[in-house]
């Protein structure tokens, strides 16, 4: 409720949307930043504008009925629960299985081993940048935003990938790491988030199981519902139904995954691998084809625009500390260079056996966006100093990387490529 206003769901998704089309628009016609940065930046302006009318008026309480709404909105279930499902899914029916094949090594060590190191590694940093800082926040709590922050965004990346020229296998590698090590991170963030709050005993025998669990039954879920799909559109040739059975998948799929205690957002992405070379291959016609690739891609284009506004509108959620602006700067070199270490050592240890080439550390490193998952595990963080510790550093290390690398990537990828053409000899 804002001032005597009720706002029903359909009236905040609703808000977003207009939002959303109007940012988006000033940002095309206008400023012509990629639409993620472009929409992240426009929200967090309007947030520090509203929070500076609340400085100048003193009477005014547009921040707080603000942080009302977007708590009404519960940005942690809308992206989890709802949203993901959508994004994961769209993101993977345009990734390669060939390609993806051929990078499997990156992706499973990457988007396992890989957030294991960077979670402890950041977890470490912070945890004595707080202590320097004077912040009361326990190791444990410091592990928390390791595993909250470690992940790429799925969605982030696969926005940079579109903006990018680089070789085929590199992209399905870093598109594939990215749409399965969210599933991690989210498994190792529960897992560290029951020791922190007393809920549960931690042994590793519990937490193999649960990632066993949790990322082992998502990929089989994955497969048996992108096969199940896989199979109607086989039978049948009618784009209307066969766009409706893809979001029966997704829907259906996610809801049961949440039933039966599976990775939701892995089996989403498996599913879309399925039904994006299975089905795009053996089963669509071009027509059908051409009508599911535009909806999933209307879909995935909506989602995002709304997303980053969100991002962007969190703003006004982070309590006014200075030190919590000083943690969330001091955050962004620590997680890149976590990040660096956690994709160089994994890439040095397998270049005898794969290389994927010179492009592949500045791609995997620079192009390695947190977004809206990160801020999302933040928010479901219990409320507390550890919540608004966490909360101001993710949120600065997201706009950074959205705004920053996202804005940077293609650049730097063809000044690494311009290095490393071999200069052209006289004859």
């Amino acid at each position: 409720m804002i001032g005597s206003i009720l706002f029903t769901p359909f009236d905040a998704a609703a808000m977003l949307i207009v939002l959303a089309a109007l940012l988006g628009y000033i940002n095309l016609r206008f400023i012509r930043l990629p639409q993620s940065a472009g929409l992240t930046v426009m929200g967090m302006v309007a947030s520090l504008v509203v929070v500076g009318l609340d400085r100048l008026l003193p009477g005014s309480r547009i921040s707080g009925d603000i942080v009302r709404f977007i708590a009404g909105i519960d940005f942690h279930k809308t992206l989890m629960d709802g949203m993901l499902s959508f994004l994961l899914f769209a993101g993977a029916l345009h990734v390669d299985w060939g390609d993806m094949r051929r990078g499997r090594w990156p992706i499973l060590i990457l988007s396992t081993v890989g957030v294991l190191l960077s979670t402890f590694l950041v977890g470490g940093g912070f945890y004595g940048l707080v202590q320097a800082l004077a912040l009361p926040l326990p190791f444990l709590w410091c592990l928390l935003f390791g595993a909250l922050i470690s992940p790429t965004d799925p969605i982030a990346v696969m926005d940079v990938l579109r903006r990018t020229s680089v070789d085929p296998t590199l992209q399905a590698t870093v598109a594939g790491e990215s749409l399965f090590n969210d599933g991690v991170g989210v498994v190792i963030f529960t897992i560290i988030l029951a020791i922190a709050t007393g809920s549960d005993q931690f042994t590793l025998g519990r937490a193999a199981g649960l990632f066993a669990i949790e990322a082992g039954g998502g990929v089989l879920f994955g497969l048996l519902i992108g096969w199940i799909g896989y199979r109607g559109m086989c039978s049948i040739d009618d784009y209307k139904v066969e766009v409706m059975i893809s979001l029966a998948v997704v829907m259906g799929g996610y809801a049961i995954a949440s039933w039966i205690g599976v990775s939701g957002p892995v089996a989403m992405a498996v599913a879309g691998l399925v039904i994006g070379n299975q089905g795009v291959a053996h089963a669509m016609s071009d027509e059908t084809q051409d009508y599911l690739m535009k909806f999933w891609g209307l879909i995935d284009e909506i989602l995002n625009s709304v997303l980053f506004l969100l991002i962007g509108l969190e703003v006004v959620s982070i309590p006014h500390d200075l030190r919590l602006a000083v943690v969330g700067v001091g955050a962004i070199p620590l997680v890149l260079l976590a990040r660096a270490i956690s994709v160089l050592l994994p890439l040095g240890i397998m270049r005898p056996w794969l290389s994927l080439g010179r492009l592949a550390p500045p791609t995997l490193i620079w192009g390695g966006l947190r977004g809206g998952i990160s801020v999302a595990l933040a928010l479901a963080l219990p409320d507390g100093p550890a919540r608004s510790v966490a909360l101001a550093a993710t949120y600065v290390v997201v706009l950074f990387a959205v705004i920053v690398q996202g804005s940077s990537i293609s650049g730097l990828l063809k000044w690494v490529a311009a290095r490393g053409a071999a200069p052209t000899q006289p004859t």
